[in-house]
């Protein structure tokens, strides 16, 4: 993205604080940053204390990708600050982090009549979304593409400050002066931040910022698995002593906890229930009725759980959300109904009119999301304010909703912002924080909601299902002519947007589900050179509310078409690393990624009885692309699919923290490999069938394979890495586990009953 932000404005705060605030299109905002005694704060971005520590704000939300390391990274880099002196803090809801990346990727959610007027990050109209709207959601990987430049420029900015109160001492020109570990220096006369805050405030940085030559990297050949890191994770020290604060961490004065039942997936209303069973119970305080949902308050959640075990409130249920009728409307849907054509190349119509020369029919299954913590919020409600601690990936929308809930102004909502313990797209969504703030109302005190897991499972919104039609036309050789992919799915995005930005119920935005949804065709497109292509995309309305998951319809798109690749190959007798190859003329980066990913797995040809199965995928933000290559040898035994070893190589630009981008891979490709294994789920009656995180199938620590991850470095803007291992590792497995004697799986999870 262009450097497009200037008028920065230095002066003195109200708070005694050195404020730079951006000119944004054309207003100004307020600081949103507070310096407590003794701090300095510079643009929206970083404080300076006169004890030397830097603390730097980070407007997205932690959920284990590593954000609140890489952003403080950036602005050390660009600063010339000691690593050892850097902190961090959750930055306050506001337009000066406006994400206006993710605001053009969801132009159609937010101006679905003309979204083609604000499709470009740069746009005014896109800018002003993400400004004036306070738009700061933390998804599709933009952290970085949205904040990176912003981050630096406030560093740079008080870098030159710094470095004129310190040329102004040594009557020098600021321009010779350096800044490295937390000292301005020139030649050997140096003097540290702190001793240069009170003088700083005198002084205007240059506009637009004196950027370092050298954006913020590391190169991967410098910095191999076990090798000594020069930015090691800020969240780690908390996280491993258990004083980092999840949502489900948060204590207040005067607290109790609630849990809650909600009735089954349909049309449904809080039915009957006799709160006098639980009177007498330990702890027990009282209930709380939603439309849907029944609460109990106690002065802990295991008091409350029980007592609604008691109660055992029951439903009025209409129509059910049910495994059966989904797979009808969705084989329905693919059989005759109206798509979208998401690509076309050549003539594919004419190649695939009448005559196929492979077709293979795929199944999907709902997948649940399965963060280690479930949902969980904390309100406090009084004096006509609310205040909500919630792990949010969009903390504005959970404001404006909470604010409609209990017929407030959004102004009388505050939100603090806490970790999350996973999300992988679930924390979208805010229903518990709105269920967590009306009990609170009602209560009187501060009350603390966590969902059970077989609530997050009810009331959670799985990945949506699927169902999709591959079919291909192929030379005398063998050779790929024509490929034609139909998917039908939910328009799972187009969903959450009626519930993001139109405040729908999620009963009131399951009709979106059948709308035109460019972002769920995105993920389909093969990364290779066809003659002849057509992807479709048969939007479908299922009953079942869905969202949106790690690797969105990427995770569907690789999948369908490494699978059925591969299934080419085979029936043309082609080994299917060279099969490939022979269709990546047209991307040579991709190339260097697969020819690497099999040297360094030996890769053997993938012939019957190797266990070798291999995959690659490419996922594009704006310029910034990731391309990925994986080798995984895999088998099954008496205990069902075990996978032994998965071997990436990845290419994902120029590399901020390679530690990170390996920690991201990696997990990435293990929850690509639970994908595979399972975390889904059918439903009966309304109520999806498995309970507990122990049915979903996932791979435990006994489990899990020898992970190899190897990165080309070859320039480039930077891309987010933490979708690409969860794209690519099943459909890797999944022609791992026909090399070893399985039949072809064309259903994911790849359980065997369904193989």
């Amino acid at each position: 993205m262009a450097f497009t932000r200037r008028g920065i404005l230095l002066g003195m705060g109200a708070a005694g604080g050195l404020i730079a605030a951006w000119a944004l299109t054309p207003r100004q905002f307020a600081p949103p940053l507070h310096p407590g005694e003794g701090e300095y704060a510079f643009d929206a971005w970083l404080k300076i204390g006169k004890d030397g520590v830097v603390s730097v704000a980070v407007p997205d939300l932690e959920m284990g990708q590593g954000i609140t390391t890489l952003i403080p990274q950036i602005v050390a880099m660009e600063l010339g600050a000691d690593w050892r002196q850097m902190a961090v803090e959750p930055a306050p809801v506001s337009g000066a982090y406006g994400n206006p990346v993710l605001a053009a990727r969801w132009s159609q959610l937010w101006l679905p009549m003309l979204s083609g007027l604000a499709d470009a990050p740069d746009g005014l109209l896109t800018r002003r979304m993400a400004e004036n709207d306070a738009f700061v959601v933390t998804a599709d990987g933009t952290s970085l593409a949205a904040h990176e430049l912003a981050a630096r420029a406030a560093a740079a900015g008080a870098r030159a400050v710094l470095a004129q109160a310190a040329a102004a001492k040594w009557g020098v020109e600021w321009e010779e002066c350096e800044a490295q570990d937390g000292f301005i220096l020139h030649g050997r006369k140096r003097l540290p931040f702190a001793a240069l805050l009170d003088a700083a405030a005198d002084y205007s940085p240059p506009d637009p910022p004196v950027l370092r030559a050298m954006a913020p990297q590391e190169r991967a050949a410098d910095m191999p698995p076990g090798a000594q890191l020069h930015f090691v994770r800020l969240d780690l020290p908390s996280k491993v002593d258990g004083s980092h604060t999840f949502a489900s961490d948060v204590r207040l004065p005067d607290m109790v906890h609630a849990a809650i039942r909600h009735g089954p997936i349909g049309a449904v209303r809080l039915g009957t229930f006799d709160a006098a069973r639980a009177k007498g119970m330990p702890g027990f305080i009282k209930t709380v009725a939603g439309p849907h949902w029944l609460a109990a308050v106690a002065d802990n959640w295991w008091s409350a759980e029980q007592a609604l075990a008691r109660i055992a409130p029951q439903f009025a249920v209409g129509d059910r959300a049910d495994s059966k009728a989904i797979g009808a409307a969705l084989r329905k849907a693919l059989r005759s109904g109206a798509a979208d054509r998401v690509a076309t190349v050549g003539d594919p119509d004419t190649w695939l009119k009448s005559k196929f020369d492979h077709v293979a029919l795929y199944t999907i299954a709902p997948a649940l999301h399965a963060g280690v913590e479930t949902a969980s919020a904390t309100a406090r409600f009084e004096n006509g304010r609310l205040e909500l601690w919630a792990a949010s990936q969009a903390p504005q929308a959970l404001r404006l909703a909470a604010a409609a809930a209990l017929d407030l102004a959004p102004g009388d909502v505050t939100f603090y912002p806490v970790a999350a313990g996973g999300s992988f797209d679930a924390r979208l969504d805010s229903d518990h924080a709105l269920e967590a703030a009306l009990i609170a109302k009602d209560v009187g005190r501060p009350v603390q909601l966590t969902w059970s897991r077989w609530q997050e499972h009810l009331a959670g919104r799985p990945r949506a299902p699927s169902q999709a039609v591959l079919s291909a036309r192929t030379a005398p050789d063998g050779s790929l002519v024509a490929l034609g992919l139909r998917l039908a799915m939910p328009s799972s995005t187009r969903e959450l947007g009626g519930r993001l930005f139109d405040q729908r119920s999620g009963k009131d935005a399951l009709f979106l589900q059948s709308s035109s949804d460019r972002l769920a065709g995105e993920g389909l497109i093969p990364p290779y050179g066809i003659a002849n292509l057509k992807i479709e995309h048969v939007p479908v309305e299922i009953g079942l509310p869905t969202t949106r998951m790690r690797g969105n319809s990427h995770a569907i798109g690789a999948f369908l078409v490494e699978t059925f690749i591969d299934e080419l190959a085979q029936r043309a007798r082609r080994e299917p690393l060279s099969y490939r190859m022979t269709m990546l003329a047209g991307d040579q980066r991709l190339a260097a990624c697969l020819q690497r990913a099999a040297t360094l797995a030996q890769w053997g040809g993938g012939g019957a009885g190797s266990g070798q199965g291999l995959a690659c995928w490419k996922m594009q933000l704006d310029d910034r692309i990731g391309r990925i290559a994986v080798v995984a040898s895999a088998r099954r035994d008496d205990r069902g699919l075990r996978v032994d070893t998965l071997t990436a190589v990845v290419d994902i630009g120029r590399i901020v923290n390679v530690d990170i981008a390996r920690q991201q891979i990696e997990g990435g490709l293990l929850f690509g490999m639970g994908l595979a294994s399972g975390s889904s789920t059918s439903y009966a009656g309304g109520l999806p069938t498995t309970s507990r995180l122990g049915m979903l199938g996932l791979p435990q620590l006994a489990d899990c394979p020898e992970v190899l991850v190897d990165f080309i470095e070859a320039g480039g803007e930077p891309f987010d890495p933490g979708e690409l291992g969860a794209v690519v590792a099943p459909p890797a497995i999944a022609n791992a586990l026909f090399s070893a004697g399985s039949v072809r799986l064309h259903h994911l999870p790849l359980t065997a009953e369904q193989a």
